[in-house]
């Protein structure tokens, strides 16, 4: 899956520094990432103007509100059941004031990621962001990527469409990744050391995750996320997709990036050099930093997040990975080495059994085990760099399929049909 000459993300290659204000897109802004970057904005009047906000539909009051503090010129929602409960919203926000251009629909967020603007904040949840992604990119936007899945299952379709320096990462991780590499060039770096906190579950055996329930999985530690998001670090689904995403943003192979637990998920990652020394990039867990990054990279906001009282005593953690307990990173490792469809079906079949997960319809351990299978049904396949959108929504569909047939030899019974959409379209 690593053709490219150069990687997607590469902090020494800025795609665009324009002076002044920045005008930003704010895509999912009424989720976890999306509120922390309104917050953002909002403590920087002088650097950035929120010019357009897209969400599911489903907290149409929290986007109303957020669109009259930030005077949008635009709002959109993914539902368009959701359009008359807005348009009350607006109404009840603005009064006699005009109101923002609305859109809605499926393809509402991509056509505002295309509107005019400096950078567009992708903090969609699921794979639904793809589209936003590549219109952004074939815009010319700067990409702020929150939204890893577009990259999971698109990866050569972004691949060639983004420009050098046009996408800047917005997860912790990848951040963190980013700002290390900026220490030395490509040929320095001898591997890359992704930090995963564990989740709730550090140190559990596979037996003793067998009757584990949504309510232990969505305690985690030290992070505060979405509810599929948590659930992927329980499960650590979502170091595993961010070893696929590392090995696409910085033509780093697969053998080259390494996970390690850090409990205190104050290490964000870590870049080995050939030296022998390593650099590692530290903060509070706090993802206003990040975001600051993404939005604002080259430069740096101040105070963006909250900085270490390095006056007081902390204790810093970290542990090799179990690969038995939690198989799902060298199962990531083997779809990005697939390439072509497969991370598309490991990432959709994944996205049906946390949903039935969360909805107790499935055990914890069948996640795994029924992702398992539905990549191992479907093998490799030969699109590779000729992939193309439909391609990879013919292998979304059918891994959806797949996996609420194959979770119901866990549940008893049917996965059910909400588990047919992806997770961002019920947020």
């Amino acid at each position: 899956m690593s053709d490219s000459p150069a990687p997607l993300a590469d902090p020494h290659t800025v795609f665009d520094t324009t002076e002044g204000r920045r005008s930003v897109v704010v895509l999912g802004s009424t989720g976890s990432i999306g509120t922390q970057a309104i917050d953002l904005a909002l403590r920087n009047p002088d650097r950035f103007r929120v010019t357009a906000l897209s969400a599911a539909g489903g907290r149409v009051g929290l986007l109303a509100e957020q669109a009259r503090r930030l005077r949008v010129d635009a709002v959109a929602v993914a539902d368009e059941g959701a359009l008359p409960a807005l348009r009350e919203a607006l109404a009840g926000q603005y009064g006699s004031e005009p109101q923002p251009e609305i859109l809605a629909g499926p393809g509402a967020a991509a056509e505002l990621a295309a509107s005019p603007c400096h950078t567009v904040l992708n903090g969609i949840t699921g794979s639904i962001g793809l589209a936003p992604t590549l219109a952004a990119l074939e815009a010319g936007r700067t990409l702020a990527l929150a939204n890893k899945e577009s990259l999971i299952v698109g990866g050569p379709l972004v691949k060639a469409v983004a420009k050098p320096g046009q996408i800047i990462p917005v997860d912790s991780e990848h951040a963190a990744l980013f700002q290390a590499l900026a220490a030395g060039t490509r040929a320095d770096v001898r591997k890359l050391v992704v930090t995963a906190s564990g989740g709730p579950f550090r140190g559990r055996s596979r037996a003793e995750l067998e009757q584990v329930t949504p309510q232990d999985a969505l305690a985690h530690p030290t992070w505060a996320m979405g509810p599929v998001i948590t659930v992927n670090s329980a499960t650590l689904v979502n170091k595993g997709l961010e070893v696929i995403e590392a090995h696409l943003l910085y033509d780093i192979p697969f053998d080259r990036i390494e996970v390690v637990v850090h409990p205190q998920s104050y290490v964000h990652s870590m870049v080995e050099f050939t030296d022998g020394s390593t650099l590692a990039q530290a903060t509070p867990p706090d993802m206003r930093g990040p975001i600051a990054i993404g939005l604002g990279w080259p430069g740096r906001i101040p105070d963006a997040a909250p900085a270490f009282d390095w006056s007081a005593a902390s204790t810093w953690e970290f542990f090799p990975l179990d690969d038995e307990a939690f198989p799902s990173v060298g199962l990531a490792r083997h779809v990005g080495e697939l390439g072509g469809t497969a991370p598309a079906v490991f990432n959709a079949a994944n996205e049906v059994c946390v949903e039935a997960f969360l909805s107790g319809r499935l055990p914890f351990n069948a996640i795994m085990d029924t992702v398992t299978e539905v990549v191992a049904v479907h093998g490799s396949d030969a699109q590779g760099t000729s992939l193309t959108v439909a391609d990879v929504l013919e292998a979304d569909a059918w891994a959806r399929a797949r996996a609420r047939e194959t979770a119901a030899k866990y549940s008893g019974g049917a996965a059910g049909d909400d588990a047919a959409q992806p997770a961002e379209a019920r947020a």
